[in-house]
Formats: structure tokens, sequence, C-alpha cells
């Protein structure tokens, strides 16, 4: 095999083995490529599945890559019965999302003290979610446990980074926000 399309063979057959998301580091190894010659595969995969009558596409998630069904076609995989099901969350646990995906690494004091509440339970929800997780720890007093995103995350809301989040319009934020610094 030496071919670009033989490549693409063998970077499918890696994704779909996978399951998960294969690091661009991983792919290129695996290849034999360098890295922006592999980044510059993956693209053109990417766009190849993206303009094909396909069920699958190769998603970036972070610096890597991941075979996922269309999420057009959400509605005919969930009649398999065996696929996790996606549980839609709580407007409390969207609302504790946006301010750790905005902001992170935070931790929960600056989570209740945008919410106003304890947020303690949608923390905790949100890791067995897997999609927040601990982070490390403040310096600050008490040493506090920092959160963010994870890949999960990325993956579930279909965004390749956080850079991929939609800009914060001024009057989205609520108004208890207006009193927390920004930066």
């Amino acid at each position: 095999m030496g071919s670009i399309t033989d490549t693409e063979i063998i970077i499918e057959a890696v994704l779909f083995a996978s399951g998960d998301p294969v690091s661009l580091d991983k792919i290129a190894e695996i290849i034999g490529h360098d890295r922006k010659t592999t980044r510059v595969l993956m693209s053109n995969l990417i766009y190849k599945y993206q303009n094909a009558s396909r069920g699958i596409m190769i998603r970036q998630i972070d610096d890597g890559y991941q075979l996922c069904t269309k999420p057009e076609l959400d509605e005919y995989i969930q009649k398999l019965g065996t696929v996790r099901k996606r549980q839609g969350l709580t407007p409390a646990a969207y609302e504790t999302l946006s301010i750790i995906a905005y902001n992170q690494p935070v931790t929960r004091a600056y989570i209740e003290q945008v919410r106003g509440v304890n947020s303690d339970s949608v923390i905790q929800k949100l890791i067995e979610r897997n999609l927040i997780r601990e982070a490390g720890r403040d310096d600050s007093p008490g040493k506090p446990k920092l959160y963010e995103t994870t890949e999960e995350f990325l993956r579930v809301f279909g965004f390749s980074s956080l850079k991929d989040l939609p800009p914060l319009e001024m009057n989205d934020i609520p108004e208890v926000m207006e009193n927390v610094p920004l930066d």
C-alpha cells in the first residue's frame, strides 16, 4: 500500500477499529507521515465524507479524529436499542455547563456565584455523564477543585474544539453575571 487512497483506507480502518478519537500524532505514526501531511490527509477525508451520500462522517475533536454516524440519522440509530440514549440535560445542567465551557477552568464557588444557588448535584451529574472533569486545584485558600469540559462534551455538542463555541452576546449573559469579572 502506498497511494493516497491506500493511506485513506488505513486511516478509515484505524478510526473504525478504535471507536474513540485517535490523535493526529498516532495516525501520523501509523501511516508513516509527518503531522502536516497527516493533517492535510485528514482534512481531505473529512471533506470527502461531508460531500458523500454516506451515513458516517469523520469528526475532528481537539487534536484527534473519530468516525461517527451523521447526526441527522440519530433517530434510526436509536432504533438499535443498544445505543446509549442521550438523556436531556436540565436547564440547571445546561447553565452550569455553559459557565464552565466559557470560563474554564472554574471553581464550584465561581459557578455558584454566577448561578446564585448550590451546584453540587449538578456538577456531580455532569461529571457522571463525562461532560466535565476535575482539572486540578486552584491556588486560592482551601485549594478548591477546578472544573473543565471534556472531549465527550465536544463530541456530544458537535464541536471540534472550544474555539467553536458560539460567541457570547452580552444579552445572553444572565443579570447575575453583571458583577462577575469575565476575565
